[in-house]
């Protein structure tokens, strides 16, 4: 393989990306080197077990991955600005659009919602830690390798490019001969057994480790929006890990499972992808409910309206996720009787998510509303995803869809719900739970003018879109004539995708900015909240709760400071805790070559990563770990310290 080969060359953009990761991975090593961090970053954060710290590495990640998905659709708005734009050429924009939707759901959104899962989850139940923390650092660490591997394809190789689902024959070694959808299918398969190893921890630990008390009916709605979603997990994931696995057999090994010939059928990879795709929307969605529940009823000062029905309506959301996966290829000939079933199944979905934006609603019915930045997002996702909604109707319908299927409208939908129903939920619950990681609230004047500049530029950005699918603008469309009529709506969306830009850009300054000059919080409990996290001190120590809490009822944090009633009358004692481990991060390092060298075809140094992961994954199975003791003079000094009080 030549070097040109290897590296992607020709377009100034990427050479501006490579000289760019170059310089910030200069700038990060000599950091560490000159403040002597390189062992504290060893003790403290790659070989922690800790969930709180492993939530904030998702965090972080996905905080990154926002940057690079919102420069790849900023890109693609200024492609499409204006008729006859040279901004892109053809391939490059493929690229673009593939890696965009790719990073923004998988890499973006998914790692989000695992890190505030993994911050709060166990702290909401009354848990030490997860059920296994070991596993937990596993998860990340394959997560966090799937995610590497596939942001290094647009320098070395060449991004996928066949559209972030992938469809045969687009995918195929005969229209994509490059490795970019190699990089595809090994990256999300590797990163996807990380998320399955988290759905099977998080079920463990809400089922087995609630605190004494805490029945199914009386945990937070996150914690059943977590357990509901990780239920889905177990299932929707081994379908695609297969599918990326028979990708891979075609691509690498020239097997015949998704080809036009030789008893291949590209369809089967349509429903294999749908059927974990459309699962994987609610991955993402059913946790954003659950956010947005404990926050409107925190700045509402009521209890959650609706509980039970609040409950069912997402166990049935769960089940019917699984029955609509053909409304995305209504078009592709497969009759009027499949068209009509999963057309049902489409609208009736439509039904338990409107009776939580009914319950959501009657919460704030007569509630003493509190408008902060956290419940400025709430509010505003109400309105904007009953606009997703109400077109997802529309296009639930498959006669109609004939017309909006392939179209701008299309677009306009599905970010009117992924959006508001995933991206404004992990800022409100950033913002929420910001202080109970890290100790200070982040500056609310900040926060706010983010949020009015992301929620009106989102409006400018995406309805537009709505009306040239309408025109009849196609979607994946990299240029377009003048005589169309597209080019003003597009510079409109253009002008919107700017200012979401400074939005977001806004977000990172506030956090810059309140590290530095907000006040510390000593009361654990800033919001005047309801839920068991906020009864421990802020920031929560590794041991979480001082006394494992007791649990009366439903808000139980809540109606303890009301009653002024302790959680917990049992004295201190010491606490077991796991041992922290670098297994985990070396075990992500070998999939990374793993995946790399299988990539690339080099088959001795991928046989050698293969073996690597063996002895790693054997090694890891017969270790013991006998933890150690924090005692209870230490855990009085810190409750002490954090709390600014006596124990």
């Amino acid at each position: 393989m030549k070097w040109d080969e290897f590296f992607v060359t020709g377009d100034p953009l990427i050479y501006g990306a490579m000289v760019s990761i170059v310089l910030v991975s200069l700038a990060i090593l000599f950091g560490l080197t000159y403040y002597k961090k390189w062992g504290y970053l060893w003790r403290e954060w790659l070989t922690t077990v800790d969930h709180k710290k492993i939530g904030v590495m998702y965090i972080i990640c996905a905080l990154l991955m926002l940057f690079r998905g919102g420069v790849d659709a900023l890109l693609m708005r200024a492609q499409t600005a204006a008729p006859e734009m040279k901004f892109l050429d053809a391939q490059h924009y493929n690229e673009i659009f593939t890696t965009h939707g790719v990073i923004m759901i998988l890499f973006m959104a998914m790692p989000f919602i695992f890190g505030l899962m993994n911050v709060i989850v166990p702290l909401q139940i009354g848990a030490r830690d997860v059920a296994f923390p070991k596993l937990n650092a596993i998860s990340f660490w394959l997560f966090f390798a799937g995610a590497m591997l596939f942001n290094i394809s647009f320098i070395i190789g060449g991004s996928p490019d066949a559209g972030w689902s992938a469809y045969f024959p687009l995918a195929s070694i005969e229209f994509s001969p490059t490795v970019g959808n190699n990089y595809y299918s090994l990256s999300l398969q590797i990163s996807g057994i990380g998320t399955l190893l988290t759905g099977v921890n998080f079920i463990v630990t809400i089922l087995k480790m609630r605190a004494p008390g805490m029945t199914l009916m009386r945990m937070p709605m996150f914690t059943w929006s977590v357990l509901i979603t990780c239920l889905i997990i177990i299932f929707a994931f081994p379908v695609l890990t297969i599918a990326l696995l028979l990708m891979m057999f075609d691509r690498l090994f020239g097997s015949q499972f998704f080809t036009m010939a030789n008893g291949g059928m590209d369809m089967l990879w349509a429903n294999l992808f749908w059927v974990w795709g459309h699962p994987e929307v609610y991955i993402v969605i059913l946790p954003a409910f659950g956010i947005f529940s404990e926050i409107i009823s925190t700045f509402a000062r009521k209890n959650l309206y609706g509980y039970t029905s609040m409950v069912m309506s997402m166990v049935v959301i769960s089940a019917l996720s699984f029955l609509v996966w053909a409304h995305h290829f209504y078009t592709m000939g497969q009759g009027a009787m499949v068209n009509g079933f999963f057309s049902i199944t489409t609208m009736a979905i439509a039904v338990p998510t409107g009776v939580k934006i009914f319950n959501w609603l009657f919460t704030l019915h007569k509630g003493r509303i509190s408008f902060t930045t956290p419940m400025l997002y709430s509010l505003a996702f109400i309105p904007i995803f009953t606009i997703g909604g109400v077109t997802g109707v529309m296009l639930a319908m498959a006669s109609a869809d004939y017309q909006y299927h392939n179209t701008m409208f299309l677009v306009a939908h599905f970010h009117y719900v992924l959006i508001p129903g995933a991206v404004f939920a992990v800022i409100a619950g950033f913002h929420y739970w910001f202080p109970k990681v890290f100790g200070f609230r982040l500056n609310e004047r900040l926060g706010k003018m983010a949020f009015w500049f992301i929620a009106i530029s989102f409006n400018v950005t995406f309805f537009p879109m709505f009306f040239l699918g309408l025109q009849g603008m196609t979607r994946r469309t990299y240029t377009y004539s003048e005589e169309t009529g597209f080019g003003p709506l597009n510079l409109l969306s253009m002008i919107g995708a700017i200012g979401l830009a400074i939005g977001f850009i806004l977000l990172v300054y506030n956090i810059y900015w309140s590290t530095r000059y907000q006040p510390r919080d000593k009361t654990g409990d800033p919001w005047d909240a309801r839920a068991l996290e906020w009864s421990t001190p802020s920031p929560v120590p590794v041991y979480n709760f001082a006394v494992t809490p007791k649990v009366k009822g439903r808000d139980a944090f809540w109606f303890a400071k009301k009653n002024n009633e302790p959680l917990s009358d049992e004295k201190i004692t010491k606490i077991h805790m796991p041992s922290n481990t670098g297994k985990p991060f070396v075990l992500g390092v070998a999939f990374f070559f793993l995946g790399f060298f299988l990539v690339f075809s080099w088959w001795t140094p991928s046989i050698i990563a293969g073996i690597a992961v063996l002895i790693i994954l054997a090694t890891m199975s017969f270790e013991r770990d006998h933890g150690y003791y924090i005692p209870a003079e230490e855990i009085v000094q810190t409750e002490q310290k954090l709390r600014g009080d006596t124990v």
